[in-house]
């Protein structure tokens, strides 16, 4: 029997709280001085490399690691798999901020911050033709919907809080949030489909600017599937890390199932793109020994290995699923953040290596984001037990 979601409580200034707390601090006085001093002082952005670690990173990498949500959606709502349901909210959550996080770094990102308002309200200025307009109004629109799919654990708290006021209010919300949610999920599975799958369009507009290895018309379907993998991975990421932190129960048998899916997702990015380079006469490149070259395979190599874990481990353990989901997570940063930066060539004279600001920017806003994270968790009843199936320790 699955156990409801309820709050994790306990003291949150812990020691390891304090630290998470110093470095997000760090990065919101260097987001300030960034807002201060301009993006010429604090970044290292040219007229040659116009984005950098924010969009790489942050948007890139971060919105496909905080797919979590829409990859659980599509197991709970699509295939009907009900046994996924006590990882739905946790996903969700993490969804959320990360791709409220990401909203604030393209804001960081960006030369003027203060008209991005403009995007979403003058609708009679929209070029219908542009993939960065669709990807910015998707992911707008996807934070206000991952947020809104929270709001039941909202009301929950407010029916256990014991003010009468309060649990008469979730009561008379409820009921009209239940016949909205069905339309809500909808659209937050279509959604991310539409803009990861843009994001890889939006780099084959650099044309030949693009390496060869990563420049190819399917661009669209593999950021699409690897976001899925990622967000796969990141859910038996932030199972696992509750599970140790907060000792709760896990279901080995539920993580292993979802860790088998990222795996098959993984090998087929792997397999369609060796078939794709041989198809568009390119194989060769990937045996030069340049740093293209080297990052390809270490890219594969990565997803491979995950495949291969899942594919001989018979007695699915806590420490082998943590370690698959962290290379299966890293071999789709790579390869993302290699298509973005690495493997895009501006031209001769061109340099771009991310400055300190960017760095401290970057790591401050995932800090913000583990910090608000377990703070929620600790109020919110967003975590639940379940039962577990296969008595293991981590190895």
């Amino acid at each position: 029997m699955r156990a409801n979601a309820k709050p994790i409580g306990g003291r949150l200034l812990t020691p390891s709280y304090k630290v998470i707390l110093l470095i997000a601090a760090i990065g919101v006085a260097t987001i300030i001085w960034r807002f201060a001093a301009g993006l010429g002082a604090t970044t290292a952005l040219s007229d040659g490399y116009p984005w950098g670690l924010w969009i790489a990173f942050d948007v890139v990498v971060g919105t496909a690691l905080a797919c979590g949500g829409y990859a659980i959606a599509i197991l709970l709502y699509v295939f009907n798999r009900g046994q996924y349901h006590p990882l739905i909210r946790p996903a969700i959550l993490t969804s959320a901020l990360g791709y409220s996080l990401a909203g604030l770094a393209v804001a960081i990102d960006v030369g003027r911050p203060w008209l991005l308002w403009k995007v979403p309200v003058m609708i009679w200025r929209w070029n219908v033709n542009s993939v960065l307009l669709e990807v910015a109004v998707c992911i707008m629109a996807y934070v206000v919907v991952l947020w809104i799919e929270l709001t039941p654990a909202l009301l929950d708290r407010w029916s256990q809080s014991g003010q009468e006021q309060l649990r008469r209010r979730a009561e008379r919300i409820r009921p009209s949030l239940d016949r909205a949610l069905i339309w809500i999920t909808a659209l937050g599975i279509l959604l991310p489909t539409m803009h990861q799958s843009s994001l890889g369009t939006l780099m084959l507009l650099s044309g030949p600017k693009l390496n060869a290895i990563w420049n190819t018309p399917f661009l669209p379907m593999l950021f699409l599937i690897t976001s899925v993998c990622m967000g796969y991975a990141a859910v038996v990421f932030e199972t696992t890390f509750s599970s140790l932190a907060f000792g709760l129960p896990k279901d080995l048998r539920i993580l292993g199932s979802i860790q088998r899916v990222a795996a098959i997702g993984a090998a087929v990015v792997v397999g369609f793109r060796f078939v794709d380079l041989g198809l568009r006469g390119v194989m060769g490149q990937v045996f030069q020994l340049d740093l293209p070259a080297i990052l390809f395979w270490i890219e594969n190599v990565l997803f491979v290995l995950p495949v291969l874990m899942v594919a001989q481990k018979r007695v699915v353990s806590l420490g082998s699923l943590f370690r698959s989901a962290v290379l299966l997570a890293l071999g789709g940063t790579l390869y993302r953040f290699d298509t973005f930066l690495v493997g895009f060539n501006p031209g001769r004279g061109w340099h771009y290596f991310p400055s300190v600001p960017e760095i401290l920017v970057s790591v401050g806003l995932v800090a913000v984001e583990l910090a608000a994270y377990i703070a929620i968790v600790k109020t919110f009843p967003i975590l639940s037990g379940v039962r577990e199936t296969s008595p293991t320790a981590v190895d």
